[in-house]
């Protein structure tokens, strides 16, 4: 792993934005995989605004959405397809038949699993793929346990996941669906590149356990340790005071 440590959150933003304005520069056809959460909002931004200054095209690009809530329909507010086409999708020129979700309200999930991989397996497998990683290690919605899905499959919440994303809805945890779709740990793990980024003091314990060297399914995050290519990106913050010495 390489880590990044920036002084500010909106400079980890700007460094992510830039590998993924590089990634498409070298390889306009790349297939990216893409997070929604607090942390991705300013990369999101960044890469907007590299757009509108011509910077970067998506028009070739293609795009897998790491995760979505169970029992939300595409066109509801809360869903993060909602989330991707406002704070990303609606900004730049990715076609909208270049862009791919799970679908939380499908009728069968478990297919829709499925279906989702063979989408992945035939656009080639993703060559970038963008992970926040929550507060207690876990990486898309594959949460702390005792044993972990390798493939997309159907995760059900904990209880402190929910609380993350009750800013979604209303502030009001009872909101939260309990499940949702997420790539699996596997799925993660096959893209041919990875960078994670990490804002804020209160990820700074999930990144530790990121970069103990332990491997372990109580902590997803650590998998990562099993990647050959993993650019890690953290503002000060996060990164604690494991790595004072490697602001950028």
């Amino acid at each position: 792993m390489n880590v990044r440590v920036y002084r500010t959150a909106g400079e980890a933003a700007r460094a992510a934005a830039s590998i993924v304005a590089d990634r498409l520069d070298r390889q306009p056809a790349a297939v990216l995989g893409l997070p929604t959460g607090r942390t991705s909002r300013g990369i999101y931004d960044e890469l907007a605004r590299l757009h509108a200054t011509g910077a970067v095209d998506f028009s070739r690009a293609r795009s897998f959405n790491v995760d979505e809530f169970v029992g939300l329909p595409p066109n509801d507010r809360r869903s993060f397809r909602a989330f991707m086409q406002k704070h990303l999708f609606r900004r730049i020129n990715l076609p909208k038949d270049r862009i791919h979700f799970l679908d939380g309200h499908a009728e069968d999930l478990a297919g829709e699993c499925e279906e989702f991989e063979r989408r992945i397996a035939e656009a080639g497998g993703i060559d970038l793929l963008l992970l926040g990683v929550g507060e207690n290690g876990h990486i898309g919605f594959n949460e702390p346990g005792v044993a972990l899905h390798a493939r997309s499959h159907r995760a059900r919440l904990r209880l402190e996941t929910r609380r993350a994303n009750a800013d979604l809805f209303g502030g009001r945890v009872s909101a939260v669906p309990r499940e949702a779709l997420t790539m699996g740990v596997g799925t993660l793990l096959d893209a041919r590149a990875i960078v994670l980024v990490a804002t804020g003091k209160a990820k700074a314990r999930a990144v530790a356990s990121l970069l103990t060297g332990r491997i372990t399914t109580a902590r997803p995050a650590s998998l990562l340790q099993l990647h050959h290519r993993v650019e890690v990106i953290l503002d000060s913050a996060a990164a604690g005071k494991r790595f004072p010495d490697r602001t950028a």
